[in-house]
């Protein structure tokens, strides 16, 4: 089984070494890739010293901060096109545990996609305020009605994906640029089919650096959900 890890960064030099690390420690046949946005902070410095030296890990620099989005369809495509079998994604922050990623590729036997979740049995949330867990729980519910998928966590984006599923998308249809990704990449799979698994995780808020969540990425989820709300009304 081909495996790629892939990891979308902006400013993640206090998290990305040692999480690069702790994933090749669990997965040790896995190749990394990185995305990095032109990372102010060293991070893109490092994963060029890191590839030189490690065949398993490349690094794609992009111009400017383009979003977690537009750089998780690039990851996507590029394990399209470097003919990998299976591709993970994961926050760069520590929020999702890396020793959640072995049971993710355990529950993939029947399951095109796998989602490390928060809010099937057995997920727990670690340091987020009151406030947080409802809203997000809301959102939640509010995109399982939206999407018609059958999955208790959307917006999480630890996630196991089969490759050959990911080759059927249209990425010209693909639009979210932001966090609002998420749902819509579970639409479009959906939509053609796919087969969903979930597996609990303890997502803990990040280790270090600043949140990259703010009211703008909120309201883009919400127009998102609106829109693919309205493509499934039409679509009937």
């Amino acid at each position: 089984m081909m495996l790629l890890v892939a990891i979308a960064t902006y400013n993640e030099i206090e998290n990305l070494p040692t999480l690069v690390a702790a994933i090749r420690e669990r997965l040790p046949d896995a190749a990394v890739l990185v995305v990095d946005d032109n990372s102010p902070d060293g991070t893109g410095r490092w994963c060029d010293a890191e590839a030189a030296r490690s065949p398993w890990f490349s690094v794609i620099h992009r111009a400017g901060k383009l979003g977690l989005g537009s750089a998780s369809w690039l990851a996507m495509q590029t394990a399209i096109e470097r003919g990998y079998d299976w591709l993970i994604t994961l926050d760069a922050d520590w929020s999702h545990p890396p020793e959640a990623l072995p049971r993710l590729i355990a529950a993939s036997t029947d399951a095109d996609i796998v989602i490390g979740s928060r809010y099937c049995p057995g997920g727990e949330i670690h340091g987020w305020p009151l406030g947080r867990r409802i809203v997000s729980r809301g959102m939640n519910l509010a995109t399982r009605v939206v999407l018609g998928a059958p999955v208790r966590d959307a917006s999480t984006a630890c996630r196991l994906y089969r490759v050959s599923k990911l080759a059927e998308l249209d990425f010209s249809d693909l639009h979210a640029t932001g966090y609002a990704y998420l749902e819509e990449i579970l639409w479009q799979l959906h939509r053609r089919g796919a087969r969903f698994a979930e597996v609990p995780i303890d997502f803990t808020d990040r280790r270090a650096g600043a949140s990259k969540v703010g009211v703008s990425e909120a309201v883009g989820k919400a127009k998102v959900l609106a829109r693919l709300a309205w493509r499934r009304v039409r679509r009937g």
